[in-house]
């Protein structure tokens, strides 16, 4: 299969679905007993899968013990069912306009050539990550925790762009739009706005992710990459940015991918909240990789706990375990930081001496002193986001 002509392949899955619960709104554990796919996409190796069209994969638990998530296996969301199948390179381009003072159209060798060239190693996370912890059911994929992974991505900084660009006195914003176009022209494509100020020197045009050429289904040839917020902003396949004096309303900036403006950003199922705010920066967050639920360890035998914990940025201070239902905590092993935007790796070494069901916990604590609450105690929102409840794995001592 040639990169550039990609999808020669059909892949018959049925995305599941989850029956809406007419009890109180709670949260639990997000479900976290799918299984693998026998089926795979180009570049990707058998994943959890939703869906084909658009595709929808998860990353698998037990991939989460390593800092860096391989390009085959980082998970895949895309929004409309008509992805594109083909990049012709000769005709792909950049377009930067608007209140600019010159309009560019940028290729990827310009992008290479022109600009200095920048490494940035990031955690991504749709901000759907973990919806099947809500009940009753929230509108969305229902995905477990594996909606994210971690990546080395190389490209070139979006203040360079936009500097070259020139922009007016009056720019204030810039719409970012890509690949992920409607089907049909009464359907509005997936647009995202991001605020200029909010522009960071992290935040890049990428064409590489872990020293490859983006996957394909991961946004080839060039996504946006924006340090520390929930990825829906990430546009993959980013070919225009309109630079703008207002903030202009899109369906993906005003109905969708938002969360209610209150302290708790809570609401219920029967009364949804009237102000609601765009979903932007991760909240802190740990994942067990190692063991995977129902897995089976030996008693009296040397046991090592291992994942990864992340935030928007701030940085992780510690990752604790309990192996007591949260009545005692102990500090795990946190390996090298990358970078205060990546996967921290923690570890923590025991020896399960009783058999029968033993349940691990893990929670993780930032720098600024913000930690994970369990899962019960996080309320319930509509679109099911910001899932961040203290994470939990059983397993089979023998």
């Amino acid at each position: 299969m040639q990169r550039r002509d990609f999808f020669k392949l059909s892949l018959a899955t049925s995305t599941l679905v989850l029956a809406t619960s007419n009890a109180a709104a709670t949260t639990r554990q997000p479900i976290d007993s799918r299984k693998v796919s026998t089926h795979t996409f180009p570049e990707k190796r058998p994943l959890i899968t939703y869906s084909d069209r658009p595709p929808l994969l998860e990353t698998p638990r037990d991939a989460f013990t390593r800092a860096i998530t391989p390009n085959d296996e980082l998970f895949v969301r895309w929004h409309m069912p008509k992805i594109p199948t083909a990049i012709n390179m000769e005709r792909y381009y950049i377009n930067v306009h608007g209140e600019v003072k010159e309009r560019l159209y940028l290729t990827v060798d310009a992008l290479k050539k022109e600009f200095e060239q920048v490494e940035v190693t990031v955690a991504m996370q749709c901000g759907g990550n973990s919806r099947s912890a809500f009940v009753p059911t929230t509108s969305g994929i229902q995905w477990g925790s594996g909606a994210m992974g971690c990546s080395k991505y190389k490209g070139v900084r979006l203040k360079d762009v936009l500097a070259k660009a020139g922009l007016t006195d009056d720019s204030v914003w810039i719409t970012l739009n890509g690949g992920d176009e409607a089907v049909m022209k009464k359907i509005e494509s997936f647009k995202r706005e991001l605020k200029i100020s909010e522009i960071t020197d992290d935040t890049i045009i990428a064409y590489e992710q872990n020293e490859e050429e983006l996957p394909f289904l991961n946004g080839y040839p060039v996504r946006l990459i924006i340090p520390g917020f929930y990825a829906d902003s990430w546009v993959k396949q980013l070919s225009n940015i309109d630079v703008t004096k207002e903030y202009k309303n899109y369906y993906y900036m005003d109905t969708a991918y938002r969360v209610p403006d209150n302290e708790t950003e809570s609401e219920t199922p029967e009364h949804h909240a009237n102000k609601t705010k765009p979903l932007e920066l991760m909240n802190v967050k740990s994942y067990i990789g190692y063991p995977t639920s129902l897995s089976q360890v030996h008693a009296k035998a040397h046991l090592t706990i291992k994942g990864i914990a992340f935030d928007e940025g701030k940085g992780i201070k510690e990752v604790l375990i309990s192996l007591d239902k949260g009545k005692t905590w102990e500090r795990a092993t946190l390996a090298e930081e990358l970078s205060k935007y990546a996967f921290r790796v923690f570890s923590y070494k025991m020896k399960p001496m009783n058999k029968g069901k033993l349940t691990i916990l893990a929670k993780a604590v930032n720098n600024a002193g913000q930690e994970q609450p369990f899962a019960h105690e996080i309320q319930w929102n509509h679109g099911g986001y910001k899932y961040n409840g203290i994470d939990s794995v059983t397993v089979d001592v023998i």
